[in-house]
């Protein structure tokens, strides 16, 4: 059974830590996962050049904390380069996942067709199937309010509907700031980066974009996506939503 938030917390003690959480660092807040959930915590990357601060954080506070990748088998090579460089870098407890297919959903033209039902096929279903898996109870990730205005209102501590604890250790970190460590650490930025791909996702869904203040915009051009489903509650990115979306 999975290890869910409200059997180590209560929702009072969530809104304390929430708070608490407002004013401590990003190296504090792992420090804090892993001591409540140690193996039970993992952090998930794409592997781009916003990942490079939390990634080098966690080498530092909890190297043992498992990095998922999602292998989507659509990734730029420079992306699995990076990858690659980063874990021999920085040590990394590296995990790869990659989706199982059914019947007809190998489609190599799925992501212009129907990116939600690509997305979820090739990320959201292999993720919550290794979060189910191995009982996690803290899924770390590196997005931050400045990205988009769809995650503005993200904060550092977000329980989920399915008893997940989402932890945002950058939530209020800007892109300056990123800038910032990455130059103060001399660590590498991706490949493609000052190239134009600020935001990087899959190859067919990702294009350079000029100087802007949505950092996605660059993700899924060709639509009004904004997000993968990776971050959405549960319920609204499943296998029946996205029939009743098509029916």
């Amino acid at each position: 059974m999975i290890l869910k938030q409200q059997d180590k917390f209560l929702l009072s003690d969530l809104n304390t830590l929430g708070r608490e959480f407002a004013d401590n660092s990003p190296e504090e807040i792992l420090r804090w996962v892993w001591g409540s959930y140690g193996c039970n915590a993992v952090m998930s990357s794409s592997f781009q050049t916003q990942s490079v601060p939390l990634l080098h954080m966690i080498s530092k506070v909890c190297p043992e904390m498992v990095i998922v990748f999602i292998d989507t088998g659509l990734h730029f090579p420079e992306t699995l380069a990076f990858r690659d460089e980063l874990q021999e870098r920085f040590r990394l407890h590296l995990k790869v996942i990659r989706p199982e297919f059914g019947p007809g959903e190998n489609d190599d033209q799925m992501y212009r067709d129907d990116p939600d039902r690509c997305c979820y096929i090739r990320k959201v279903r292999c993720m919550y199937t290794f979060l189910q898996d191995n009982e996690i109870g803290a899924w770390v990730t590196g997005i931050r309010r400045g990205q988009t205005p769809q995650r503005s209102n993200i904060a550092e501590l977000q329980p989920r509907p399915d008893g997940i604890l989402h932890i945002h250790p950058l939530a209020r970190w800007t892109t300056a700031q990123v800038t910032e460590y990455i130059n103060k650490h001399d660590l590498p930025v991706h490949p493609l980066f000052n190239k134009g791909y600020i935001s990087i996702g899959c190859g067919p869904c990702t294009k350079p974009v000029a100087a802007t203040d949505d950092e996605r915009q660059g993700r899924w051009s060709w639509t009004n996506k904004t997000e993968c489903g990776l971050l959405q509650p549960v319920h609204e990115h499943t296998e029946s939503a996205l029939n009743a979306k098509t029916t």
